[in-house]
């Protein structure tokens, strides 16, 4: 645990995702998400889902560091993020883990910059899939993203899974506190990321549903750490 003044908050956030912060498979169009739901047999909660936007690119790189551009090695310069996700069925009155779910996530270098997109076209970082273990879980050693105008700072994420007779999928959004990011942005290799942030309150985007998007990060040393668990429902 870190010693932010801020550990309190995060504390009764994360209480709150343990229960299974969630997302409903093929249930909320991308444009229209709706406020963040009780299901009450179930005890979890439901989370908004967020659209994808313009830089998602279906690469099938299946591993689990996505710092590094394959074709060259050499991992993307940041602050190194671990991102444990867990995923959850929601089945009735039961929240189980769900085994074999893809689960997806891209994000922006240090600098604001996504691969595979514009001119960096063909390249491949901070990019990457793993598949869910018998206990819904996955982890991603990435980078802390850096910021581009118009947007707060983000991951984006996507699981895809077979659920009853049909393939389904759900994309959202991870968010990051401000303090935080401050803190983060003012270390190399993050020159001017401040200048081309918006601030969390400021994106529309956060605004609809990001409070419960928010990542409770762990300092480790130089690194951080973040979890987040994600509710399937499955009926």
């Amino acid at each position: 645990m870190s010693n932010d003044p801020h550990d309190g908050a995060t504390a009764r956030r994360d209480a709150l995702r343990f229960i299974a912060a969630g997302l409903l498979l093929g249930g909320w169009p991308d444009a229209d998400p709706p406020r963040a739901a009780t299901i009450e047999a179930a005890g979890c909660v439901l989370t908004p889902a967020q659209t994808e936007g313009p830089y998602f690119v279906d690469e099938r790189l299946d591993r689990s560091d996505v710092r590094d551009d394959p074709a060259t090695g050499t991992p993307r310069p940041g602050a190194v993020l671990t991102l444990d996700l867990r995923v959850v069925a929601v089945d009735g009155t039961r929240c189980t883990p769900m085994r074999g779910a893809i689960v997806d996530i891209w994000q922006c270098d240090a600098l604001g910059n996504y691969s595979d997109v514009g001119d960096r076209r063909g390249a491949r970082f901070l990019r990457g899939y793993q598949v869910t273990d018998a206990d819904g879980g996955v982890r991603f050693t990435t980078i802390y993203p850096g910021a581009y105008p118009g947007r707060a700072v983000h991951i984006h994420f996507k699981v895809r899974a077979h659920v009853g007779n049909r393939d389904a999928e759900f994309t959202s959004q991870l968010y990051f506190d401000d303090i935080l990011t401050d803190r983060v942005h003012a270390t190399h290799p993050y020159a001017g990321a401040a200048q081309r942030r918006t601030r969390n309150a400021r994106d529309g985007l956060y605004r609809n549903g990001g409070s419960t998007l928010t990542l409770d990060v762990a300092t480790r040393g130089d690194a951080y750490a973040a979890a987040y668990h994600i509710g399937v429902r499955t009926s």
